[in-house]
């Protein structure tokens, strides 16, 4: 099946907000097997968008558009919809039973304007909106299919998950199965040259390889006529994968590496603490992201001076003086001083130089030390990045710090 998505609305055009829903869709659809052949933004104008969805259904089967189902007179998304698949807007009365009950309980009065969001195309499909008050619908005329969405994220997101998947679900007798396997520590090139025969060979299961920022994953994808097939397969292709860079693969449910850290550690019940240089807080502030992680994690302090170094974490001024902030003795120390002062089970530090400035000719822009003490033992690495600009060293650097911790943990 072949698609394209359509978002609708000249504040896009504008630049006003930026465009997550065709990045959310684009992922989703994929992960169904329905092919995205473009993506498109229009304005608020109803002879683009007509002429819009005309040309996009010339060579696919289903049109994704979010964006255009609100009230307002600039809202033309279902109103052209209609038109262009030769069908009628009438009224449906539970959706304005429920506009009338929405407002009713909020204590708001409904403006007459609203009463637009309860017309809906004759032969239309209608998905509820469980976060706002427009609904989205499916209509379809000879082998043609639009669906339309609101613009709004949460709105989009939650009706797809809800009752747009399930819909496009029933359209195909086979069922669909993947797992996405997350990696770190192999570039995407890497990755792909390592996975190449399986890749070029591929017919069913299917692997697509994506980059994210310092990390890649592989969606492994099978459809087959039952659940069991399909999930024979992928298990089949993600053991082959595993044989050739399994070493880099830290989850195989689509999980971020921090969630992964964070449930070890609540699993295991072991406390952490963190000491930061040149990330500046960064790493607690995405460990404070997992739920229940206050049970294990302890403080994250961010000692970014030399002072602070020395005050906070009893770090050797003579040190200091010796090899310099940016050095394997000083990120050991910070490690070991948060140790003393927490008395953590784990702690873990980070010192390096983010750029642009700040580098000397043996130290460069990207060079960083991270050193992880855990019981008895302890681990201190160098890593010397891509200089590619500051934020990306810093949110690297992080990536780096947990990818130190998973390997400790999952040596015990």
């Amino acid at each position: 099946m072949r698609s394209t998505i359509l978002s609708v609305g000249t504040e896009l055009l504008f630049g006003q907000i930026t465009n997550t829903n065709t990045v959310y869709l684009s992922r989703q659809l994929n992960m169904l097997g329905i092919d995205v052949m473009s993506h498109h933004t229009v304005g608020d104008n109803s002879h683009r968008l007509s002429d819009m969805i005309k040309q996009s259904f010339i060579d696919c089967d289903f049109i994704f558009t979010s964006g255009g189902l609100g009230p307002t007179q600039d809202d033309l998304t279902k109103e052209i919809a209609c038109e262009v698949l030769h069908d009628k807007l009438v009224l449906h009365q539970p959706t304005m039973d429920w506009l009338e009950n929405y407002f009713k309980k909020r204590g708001r009065e409904i403006t007459e304007n609203n009463w637009k969001q309860a017309y809906f195309p004759l032969r239309a499909t209608i998905f509820p909106n469980d976060r706002g008050t427009a609904p989205g619908f499916a209509l379809e005329e000879n082998g043609k299919t639009i669906i339309c969405m609101p613009g709004p994220p949460a709105e989009m997101t939650h009706m797809f998950e809800h009752y747009v998947k399930p819909y496009l679900q029933k359209l195909t007798d086979n069922v669909i199965y993947y797992q996405v396997l997350r990696f770190f520590g192999i570039g995407e090139s890497k990755l792909e040259t390592e996975l190449l025969d399986l890749i070029n060979g591929q017919t069913d299961p299917t692997l697509a390889t994506y980059a994210k920022e310092g990390e890649c994953s592989v969606r492994v994808a099978s459809k087959r006529n039952t659940l069991k097939e399909a999930k024979e397969a992928v298990a089949e292709m993600i053991e082959k994968v595993r044989e050739r860079v399994g070493q880099y693969i830290y989850s195989e449910n689509d999980e971020e590496l921090h969630y992964v850290v964070g449930k070890k550690l609540i699993e295991r019940n072991i406390s952490l603490a963190s000491a930061e240089s040149c990330t500046g807080g960064m790493f607690a502030q995405i460990m404070t992201e997992i739920p229940g992680i206050s049970a294990v994690f302890d403080r994250g302090l961010v000692t970014y001076s030399n002072r602070a170094k020395v005050e906070e974490l009893g770090v050797s001024q003579d040190t200091l003086d010796c090899y310099g902030a940016v050095s394997e003795e000083t990120a050991i120390e910070m490690a070991e001083g948060l140790r003393k002062i927490t008395g953590c089970r784990m702690c873990v530090s980070v010192t390096g130089i983010a750029g642009p400035g700040g580098e000397t000719p043996d130290k460069p822009v990207g060079l960083v030390y991270i050193c992880v003490v855990y019981d008895d033992k302890k681990m201190c690495i160098e890593s010397k990045m891509r200089n590619v600009n500051r934020s990306w060293n810093r949110n690297y650097a992080k990536l780096l710090m947990l990818d130190l911790i998973n390997n400790m943990l999952d040596k015990e």
